[in-house]
């Protein structure tokens, strides 16, 4: 049965919303983010503290795109008022790691003692703090925090070694302030 729904998202102080036909830029102490949501039969409505969503006779395809394009835009919100932060710890018991940061790139040395170092791209707009056995990943955008961090635990996946020995490697040990 199709209806017409509406979704309201409170804007906290000291956030900037501007909505361009589809295009979303959020603004705030951090930094900002900007994304396009490129979905039919869902309008944006700007109103003084408070930003709507709204789909006249909605099917269920489009409430569940609803609610996915809400939680994007929270996590915007909450990104451009504190940044996410990724921990990860730097694991080894055969040989010792290092981890070091050139640019827009991580190399990683000496794993499971290969002469050749693996390589970890990061994106544009992500802070890495690299320690002695600990790796922060910060940025104010989610997904690319996320995904930056899920390529320094990819990048040291072990592979035709038994899996109960060989535990070294970098893994993933907080996401944005929840313990794993």
């Amino acid at each position: 049965m199709k209806q017409d729904i509406e979704k309201i998202i409170e804007i906290p102080e000291g956030v900037e919303v501007s909505v361009d036909g589809t295009a979303i830029n959020v603004k705030g102490k951090e930094g900002e983010v900007k994304r396009t949501f490129r979905i039919k039969g869902i309008n944006f409505e700007k109103g003084e503290k408070e930003l709507r969503l709204i789909s006249k006779k909605a099917t269920k395809q489009e409430k569940k795109m609803m609610n996915t394009i809400t939680a994007h835009i929270k996590n915007m919100i909450k990104g451009v008022e504190e940044k996410f932060e990724y921990k990860l710890k730097i694991c080894t018991s055969h040989f010792p790691i290092t981890v070091d940061l050139k640019e827009n790139e991580a190399i990683i040395k000496n794993f499971l003692g290969e002469k050749i170092p693996r390589k970890v791209r990061i994106p544009k707009g992500v802070e890495v703090d690299i320690g002695k056995e600990e790796i922060i990943v910060k940025s104010i955008n989610k997904e690319l925090a996320g995904q930056t961090a899920a390529n320094f635990e990819k990048a040291t996946r072990v592979r035709s070694r038994d899996r109960r020995i060989f535990q070294d490697g970098i893994f993933i040990i907080n996401k944005s302030g929840k313990e794993i």
